[in-house]
Order: structure tokens, then C-alpha cells, then sequence
């Protein structure tokens, strides 16, 4: 096979036979093509998609890139959840631990911060002592230990995603459906699953901003898994607003933990209680939806969760009698009266990042006490000089700072217009892709 025929093929709306895209799967992760090429290849997926068919044999052939988990002495479901990020988004903390609590194995692979949105690793890492580099027979013993592990991919874990992933980044090409994907279930699957929950988020604290465009994502990964064998169920979240109440890294590890105290946002526990109970639906420990629900909630209040989360936390060299759960606060006030009418999320990300508690490059390091206490919601009246957000542990921030918090709060003089009522959360129970 000839890789610039198969890139003009593609580039022209043709649709790639399964041999085609096996053949090119395995020659990338052997260094046998070209990053340049590759990349031209992946601009024409982003411009020509794929059909369901395409996406299935792109994940299969990258999932079978690299090495898989397997499970023989263990009759313990193993269930995961992957989320497509967004602001404030800390669930992955209380929900691992709730799904061990319950009886399931949680062999969890999670990410870094990408761009305003942050990550679970980065987040878990500002407990002193967390490691999130194991190898997959470390990460395969504490989930025998304790039933859940977070941790980052290992390059033996689907390694062509690995190189596709850094070109598309580099190339605008990140938002391409089928890419997005493969990727994701590439990785996923590996872990030899069970069930998988997708979380997948719209708005403007969401990679993807429309409602629309999340559905399609959610029902082609749905497809896709399922082709694959793996029962997977996906949420649309709204993230119009912000998860919670914080943002950042360790700010969001203790808000993490007063949801597994029994107490914390109502989204945040909410949001938790959803996918959990989806989880138990999922793996078939519980077959209706009011005593699954009964079951997360009793692990949640009782503290069994919150003893999980510590033992994975022990397990992976990480010491919360070290973590400080306590953060300087310096408001930032409202300029004038009015009405929230509402938020640009994602600037709040980008206030983090100036901070100093994301990433600009890939080789900076965080501070990971930095973050933001957000003190108001969409649709809330204030008065000028009232406190909107108090900066955690960072005293003095920059005109660039105050500038983005500035744009990403809009205040007017009459109230926004009413919700609709609808739920934040939306099941995706089809198979349909376009």
C-alpha cells in the first residue's frame, strides 16, 4: 500500500476499506510513516469524516496497537468513566471511589489538563506523594487491593493514539469526531472493561460549545463500543455553568472530598449519584433505578467511599494527612448591580492558567494551590462591591488575570430569561450516528 494514495483517497471524500486503515495504523506505530503524512491524513478525517464503519476499524486497529488488561482471577466487574472535560469538572474523585465501595473495579486511565479545562492527574498530584505513573502490574495490584487506581497511560496502552494524539494537537485537528473517538476508546477499552459511562460535555465550559455537536460525539462512541463489545452509556452535561463551586487543582481535590463527606455542592453530588447509579445499571449489580440510587447514596453518606478514596490514595504513595484543605481567600467584587446573566466558562480555565495552575506549554510546572471559589450562579441578583469569587492562594493577581475574570462574568441589568427546566444531565440511549 502507497500512504500518499491512501491520504489522496480519503482527502477526497472516498470512504477507507478496513485494510487501508489497519495497514496505516500498524506502519505509524512502527515509525514507518511520516509525521507530515500522518497529519495530512488526519486533515482530511477532519474535513471528510468518517463513516461508523471507518471509526469502527480506526479504533479497533489502534486499540490493538498496544497492549490490553486482563482480569482472569477476578469475578469483580470493571467499570470506568471518561469525561470530555470541562471547568470545574473534579467528578472522576468521589466516582471511583464509590463504584469500589459498591463492589466494582475501577482501572481508571485519566489525563492532564488540555487547554482551559483541567486534568484529574494534575488534580490528584497535588496531594504530596501521589503517583500516577504505575506500571500496568502496579496499577493491576491496587485495583486488586483496593477495587479503583487513577493513573496516567503507559506507552505500551495503545501507543499509535499516543503519536496521533500530539500531532492533532499540533494541527487543529482535535475536534474531529471520529478522531476524538478512537482515541478515547482506544485507551478505554484497553483496560478490559465491562461497561464504560461517557460524560460527555457541551457548552461554554466544554470543549464542544453546541448541544448538537456533543449528541453526535456521544451517540458515535456509544456505536462504536458497542461494535466493539464493551455496554457503553453516555451523558450530555451541561457545563454552561461551572461544576461546583471551585476551580483548580488542590481546591478541587477538597471539594472532591466534602462530596465524599456526605456533603459539598448539590450538582457535584448530584452529578456523582447520576453517573454512579448508571454505573451499577451498567455492570447489572442493580436492575432498577431507585435502589441503585439507594446504593450510591448509602456509600456516600456512611464514609465507605470516603475510606476508598484514602486506601487508593495510601496505595499510591500519597499522603491526605499532608494535603491542606485550607486556602488564603481575596475577593473579586461585582463593579455594578444587576442580574448574572451568564458565564464564558472557559475563561475561567484561562484565569487559571495565568495563575499559574495550568499548563502554556507541556513543561510547566503547576501550582497547585492556585484557584478560583466561585461564589454566584447564572441568574442570581447582586450588588455592587458584593464578592462574585474569592482567588485561592493567590494574593496578587495580574491586570491579565483580572481581566479574563472581568470577560468571564456578564452582568446586566434585568434578569436572564428563564430556564426551560430541562435537566442538565440527558441519557444517550441510541445508536444512531450521522
Amino acid at each position: 500500500m502507497n500512504i500518499a494514495e491512501i491520504i489522496a483517497w480519503k482527502r477526497d471524500g472516498e470512504e477507507l476499506s478496513a485494510q487501508q486503515i489497519a495497514w496505516v495504523v500498524d506502519q505509524f506505530a512502527h515509525g514507518k510513516i511520516a509525521d507530515a503524512q500522518m497529519s495530512a491524513l488526519a486533515m482530511a478525517i477532519f474535513f471528510q469524516d468518517m463513516t461508523i464503519d471507518e471509526t469502527i476499524q480506526l479504533t479497533s486497529s489502534m486499540l490493538h496497537s498496544g497492549k490490553r488488561l486482563t482480569w482472569p482471577d477476578s469475578d469483580r466487574p470493571k467499570l470506568d468513566k471518561h469525561s470530555t472535560g470541562g471547568i470545574g469538572d473534579k467528578i472522576s474523585l468521589p466516582l471511583a471511589p464509590v463504584w469500589a465501595a459498591l463492589g466494582i473495579d475501577v482501572p481508571m486511565i485519566s489525563g492532564r489538563g488540555l487547554g482551559p479545562t483541567g486534568g484529574t492527574l494534575d488534580k490528584l498530584e497535588s496531594i504530596p506523594g501521589f503517583q500516577v505513573n504505575l506500571s500496568r502490574e502496579a496499577m493491576v495490584k491496587v485495583v486488586r487491593a483496593v477495587g479503583c487506581v487513577i493513573v496516567s497511560a503507559s506507552d505500551d496502552f495503545a501507543p499509535a493514539d499516543k503519536r496521533l494524539y500530539a500531532l492533532r494537537d499540533v494541527t487543529g485537528t482535535v475536534a474531529s469526531i471520529p478522531l476524538i473517538t478512537a482515541s478515547i476508546l482506544s485507551k478505554k477499552l484497553s483496560e478490559g472493561l465491562d461497561a464504560l459511562i461517557m460524560d460527555i460535555k457541551w457548552g461554554s465550559g466544554a470543549f464542544m460549545k453546541q448541544r448538537a455537536k456533543a449528541l453526535e460525539l456521544a451517540n458515535r462512541i456509544v456505536a462504536v463500543a458497542r461494535q466493539l463489545g464493551t455496554p457503553t452509556r453516555a451523558i450530555l452535561t451541561d457545563m454552561n455553568q461551572p461544576i461546583g463551586r471551585m476551580i483548580g487543582n488542590a481546591c478541587e481535590v477538597h471539594e472532591a472530598l466534602e462530596i465524599l463527606e456526605g456533603c459539598g455542592p448539590a450538582d457535584t453530588r448530584e452529578l456523582t449519584m447520576v453517573l454512579a447509579t448508571h454505573g451499577l445499571l451498567s455492570v447489572g449489580l442493580e436492575t432498577q433505578w431507585a435502589s441503585a440510587w439507594r446504593q450510591v447514596e448509602m456509600v456516600l453518606d456512611n464514609g465507605a467511599a470516603r475510606e476508598k478514596f484514602s486506601e487508593m490514595v495510601r496505595a499510591q504513595e500519597g499522603d491526605l494527612n499532608q494535603f491542606n484543605r485550607s486556602f488564603q481567600r481575596y475577593p473579586i467584587v461585582a463593579p455594578v448591580d444587576g442580574w448574572i446573566q451568564r458565564f464564558d466558562c472557559e475563561k475561567f480555565g484561562y484565569a487559571i492558567i495565568e495563575m499559574g495552575g495550568g499548563r502554556k506549554q507541556a513543561s510547566d510546572q503547576l501550582d497547585f494551590r492556585c484557584g478560583i471559589e466561585l461564589l454566584v450562579e447564572v441568574g442570581n441578583k447582586i450588588q455592587r462591591g458584593q464578592p462574585l469569587l474569592y482567588l485561592l492562594d493567590h494574593p496578587q493577581p495580574s491586570a491579565r488575570v483580572l481581566e479574563i475574570l472581568q470577560q468571564a462574568i456578564f452582568i446586566t441589568e434585568h434578569p436572564p430569561v428563564s430556564s426551560t427546566g430541562e435537566a442538565p444531565w440527558l441519557l444517550v440511549e441510541q445508536n444512531e450516528t450521522t
